[in-house]
């Protein structure tokens, strides 16, 4: 603690970073201090007749004046507070426009790390190219006292789908641009249409934050110019979309290309390419991924084997499946389930919508953007945690602590009592080889009551695939998390060709594989009965996995989920993976648990993962040997299974399927 003496001469004692400064001392009254007291340079005293702290120096008796180091004092937005690596960071998020307000900048520093996100381009029709993905902006800015503009992005609109007037009409239109200071995310380009001779629509993706996937046509090959990431930023903002043939191309992300139609793909059986992946920031305490691109609309063959491509995460919506009934309004969440329309990128992500797979149906609108701002202060605004462990923030009047690795959590103020718990075991991992997708982990939400020292918390990890050469074990399942004598079990593995079958108990079970209809899933122990914010400890949610299905795809059953069961698959294509449940537990309404999706041996491409981090499935052949998609991974501290893979190589060369993801551990209680 560094002594100084400053004008006056007072001294002051500096703290800084919030952390409490504890010197004991004797006290004296004036009339003691002057009668005998030692006066060695240094020497302090709290003197009670004056009430005030005071060194003896080369001046003699001078008060003594602390200083706590304090950050910028500001409002808007929602306001949260988490602890990091002993340092307390104040997040404004903006979900909507409004003034970031800086009404005094303390002794900390005055910069401000900001997270800008323009909104997601509108997905295109008939076969059309999905939505770039919002311009993505990171970085950091001084600010002083001074009211600022914050603009949210609105998402584009998708292509209305009407056929009367012409579709060139109805062309999507490009995300809104996010704006803080002098920093500004672009709003993500439009998907292009489907073009012919006899009616030229808009077949290129339009340049934005991201450049929206091209449309489709009929005669010839991949569309010849990208949608580039626009305006140029260093570094870059965006990605540039992909190229559509008969079927759209993907919408570009911020953290990858969207994917182009195969030039291969014959006409009438084209499938739409998949979106470009987000990228990933931890601005709120939480690594997210943000700005994914949308995928594209398939072309004319039913569903499920006319698959639109999925949306990259970070919120972009899925295209359009082929000609599976009413030409419906573009679906909320970003791959859920079959529509001839595209889906809607998921709100303040800057996700791109889908495109759509007919004429008559709309593409997905984009999803408006977000702008989230984060600096340091000295000390807790919003209060003082009762409590030790874990990423610790204050969000509408909680105190949370956010468990993404084992530890301790430890309550130190004896007035705390009870507090509310979300427990989220590890994600199972999906198999190989006409695999079924892994289960989600248990959750389990309460209340509990607590006392006064440590608790520890266990934080289950994702189960790990075949992915190793020479790996003959089973997938494995994921690891149970822990508080307070509360287990929320990990998730069940996927089933395979062979002996493993059927899919593995777990929290939620995992999806059935192999060659043989009706392989069962795993049965999910989690108590299904149980109702969102329920307080009883005994409660908690899991699902069952999928049944695999038969040839010609060989396909395996969605894991489950915390809030559904995964699908069974049909003869032509994988289950999806079953959705988790949402909770807003941690500030912000985050879904958790979601199961991962099933693979198809040489179908279309393999079901999605639900809504709570699941893995998507993915087709093996002819690529048996390439490592598992990054998408196809649970995401971490979500609980979220894996992806089941199609086809695989027998051992000792297995590549195996994807990953389940960590689970989490989130105590939270009255500031």
């Amino acid at each position: 603690m560094p002594i100084f003496v400053g004008a006056g001469n007072s001294v002051f004692l500096s703290a800084s970073s919030g952390k409490g400064v504890g010197v004991g001392l004797g006290t004296t009254t004036t009339s003691g201090r002057n009668a005998g007291v030692s006066t060695a340079l240094g020497t302090l005293i709290l003197n009670t007749t004056t009430d005030q702290l005071e060194v003896y120096g080369p001046e003699g008796w001078v008060n003594v004046k602390a200083v706590i180091d304090t950050g910028l004092t500001a409002t808007g937005g929602i306001v949260n507070e988490y602890e990091d690596s002993g340092i307390i960071y104040k997040t404004h998020i903006f979900n909507s426009t409004g003034t970031f307000n800086v009404t005094a900048t303390g002794t900390l520093p005055t910069n401000v790390d900001y997270l800008v996100v323009g909104g997601g381009g509108g997905g295109g029709a008939q076969h059309g190219g999905g939505g770039g993905g919002g311009g993505f902006r990171a970085g950091s800015t001084p600010v002083s006292v001074s009211p600022y503009t914050v603009t949210v992005g609105a998402g584009g609109a998708g292509n209305g789908g009407n056929p009367s007037p012409p579709i060139a009409a109805h062309k999507a239109t490009n995300g809104g641009d996010s704006t803080f200071s002098t920093v500004t995310g672009a709003g993500g380009g439009y998907g292009g249409n489907y073009a012919n001779p006899d009616g030229p629509g808009d077949r290129g993706g339009n340049p934005g934050g991201s450049g929206g996937g091209s449309g489709s046509a009929e005669g010839d090959g991949l569309y010849s110019t990208r949608a580039t990431s626009s305006p140029p930023t260093t570094p870059a903002q965006g990605s540039s979309g992909g190229l559509g043939r008969y079927a759209g191309g993907g919408g570009g992300g911020a953290g990858g290309q969207g994917g182009d139609v195969s030039p291969a793909s014959p006409y009438y059986v084209a499938n739409g390419a998949d979106g470009g992946i987000g990228a990933l920031s931890s601005i709120t305490g939480v690594s997210t991924h943000y700005a994914g691109g949308g995928g594209g609309g398939t072309h004319s063959p039913p569903a499920p084997s006319g698959r639109g491509g999925l949306g990259g995460a970070g919120g972009g919506g899925r295209g359009g499946f082929g000609n599976v009934g009413p030409d419906s309004q573009p679906l909320s969440g970003n791959n859920t389930p079959v529509s001839n329309a595209g889906n809607k990128g998921i709100v303040n992500t800057g996700g791109g919508g889908g495109g759509s797979s007919r004429y008559q149906a709309p593409g997905g609108d984009g999803g408006s953007g977000i702008v989230v701002l984060k600096y340091q202060i000295g000390i807790s605004q919003q209060g003082t945690a009762k409590a030790t462990g874990g990423n610790i923030s204050f969000s509408g009047g909680q105190t949370i602590h956010q468990f993404t690795a084992s530890g301790n959590f430890n309550v130190t103020d004896a007035t705390l009592t009870s507090a509310t718990y979300l427990i989220v075991g590890g994600g199972g991992a999906g198999n190989q080889r006409h695999a079924g997708g892994g289960g989600a982990g248990g959750l389990r939400y309460g209340t509990t009551p607590l006392a006064p020292g440590p608790y520890a918390v266990t934080v289950g990890s994702g189960g790990v695939s075949q992915n190793a050469p020479g790996a003959a074990s089973p997938v494995t399942d994921g690891s149970s998390s822990v508080f307070n004598s509360i287990t929320a079990a990990g998730g069940g593995g996927g089933g395979n060709q062979g002996p493993n079958g059927t899919g593995r108990p777990g929290g939620s079970g995992g999806g059935g594989g192999g060659e043989t209809a009706g392989t069962p899933g795993g049965t999910g122990s989690g108590d299904t009965g149980g109702t969102p914010g329920s307080t009883s400890p005994t409660n908690g949610w899991g699902n069952d996995g999928g049944a695999s299905g038969t040839s010609p795809a060989y396909a395996g059953g969605g894991g489950g989920g915390a809030g559904s069961a995964g699908s069974p698959a049909p003869s032509s294509t994988s289950g999806a993976g079953g959705d988790g449940l949402q909770f807003s537990i941690s500030g912000t309404a985050t879904y958790y648990a979601g199961g991962g999706g099933g693979g198809s041996y040489n179908g279309p491409p393999s079901a999605s993962g639900g809504l709570g981090g699941g893995g998507n499935g993915f087709r093996g052949y002819p690529n048996g040997f390439a490592p598992a998609p990054v998408d196809a991974y649970g995401d971490i501290n979500t609980g979220g299974g894996g992806g089941g893979r199609g086809e695989g190589a027998s051992p000792p060369n297995n590549p195996g399927g994807g990953s389940g993801g960590s689970g989490i551990v989130i105590i939270a209680y009255p500031t």
